[in-house]
This record gives structure tokens, C-alpha cells and sequence, in this order.
């Protein structure tokens, strides 16, 4: 028998760069983030406030505060959940946001939360969600709203969000607060 040393390599040749193509790509997945900012409506405009229109099918003015009360780094994980007609985000704030969470919905309720959030590639997509009425305190330190946004664009907030969660448990983002 003899091996053709010629012949095996002009095989070899194109599977090995077939394998080096499909196999050595980077997992987009593990690199999107994601950015959410909470911020509460206002009734007085200061200094410290803005007016922004929120929604865009059915525009809705709200004066808020400029500085979030609540921001991605405080978020422990973020999923989909299925809603009456569609769909609704569901975010788990950590312990010290859970504590702002409800000091904020305990204190104004018939206010609204404004909800901002960016996604995608160098976070270039983003905009107003929505704004929630605060009816109640919620204590339990978990945010369900329903965004103004496709399924696609919540799914891609939600992983860039779990992975920004995910990196400053493991102490590879700093955060501020």
C-alpha cells in the first residue's frame, strides 16, 4: 500500500481550513451587553430633571429625574416572560436595589418609573421602553414591565443584560455604586 503524501494533503489542506473557519469564531453571545436605566417621574421640574417622551405608538410625557435610581450594575438577571397579548420583561435587582426598588415604589405611588434601555453593538440601539405606574410597594425587588420593543430587541437587552450581571458578580466590571 502506498500514501500518496501529495494527495492526502490536497485533502487535508481545505478540511483543516474549514475546521480553523467554523470553529474558531468568537461567541457573540458571551460579548453583547447591555444597558438599563431606571428613573422616577417627577411632579415639580427642577434643575435635577427632564422631560422625555416615552413610547412611540402613543407618546407619553414624563418630567424624571436626570440621575437613574437604578441602574444595570444593579441587576442580578433579566428574563422574558410571557404577558396577556404578548410579552413583558422581567428584571431581578440585587439586594441593595431591591432596598431602593421598594423605598421608590413605596413612596410615590401613581408615579411613574421610566425605563430606558441600550442594546446591541457598541450600544448603538436604544430608547425609551416604557413607564410603568407604581400602584403598589414592591418589595420583592423584582421589575415587570412591558416594553415598547420587539421580541428580538428584548431578547437581545435581556442577554447583553444577564451578561454585564454575570461579569460584575465575577468582579470583571467595576461598578460605581
Amino acid at each position: 500500500m502506498r500514501i500518496w503524501p501529495g494527495q492526502f494533503n490536497l485533502y487535508f489542506a481545505p478540511a483543516l481550513a474549514l475546521a480553523l473557519l467554523c470553529g474558531c469564531q468568537t461567541d457573540k453571545n458571551k460579548s453583547a451587553v447591555a444597558a438599563l436605566r431606571v428613573h422616577i417621574e417627577v411632579t415639580v421640574p427642577t434643575a435635577t430633571s427632564q422631560t422625555v417622551s416615552i413610547l412611540r405608538s402613543t407618546p407619553m410625557l414624563a418630567t424624571i429625574l436626570t440621575e437613574a435610581i437604578l441602574t444595570e450594575a444593579d441587576i442580578a438577571g433579566a428574563r422574558i416572560i410571557n404577558a396577556p397579548g404578548g410579552f413583558a420583561l422581567q428584571i431581578q435587582f440585587n439586594e441593595n436595589a431591591a432596598w431602593i426598588l421598594e423605598q421608590y415604589s413605596a413612596a410615590n405611588p401613581g408615579k411613574h418609573f421610566a425605563i430606558f434601555g441600550q442594546w446591541g453593538e457598541k450600544l448603538k440601539d436604544g430608547r425609551w421602553l416604557s413607564a410603568p405606574l407604581i400602584t403598589r410597594r414592591i418589595a420583592d425587588g423584582v421589575l415587570t414591565f412591558t416594553p415598547d420593543a420587539s421580541r428580538d430587541e428584548m431578547d437581545n437587552l435581556v442577554l447583553g443584560l444577564n451578561n454585564v450581571a454575570q461579569k460584575i458578580r465575577k468582579g470583571q466590571l467595576k461598578t460605581f455604586r
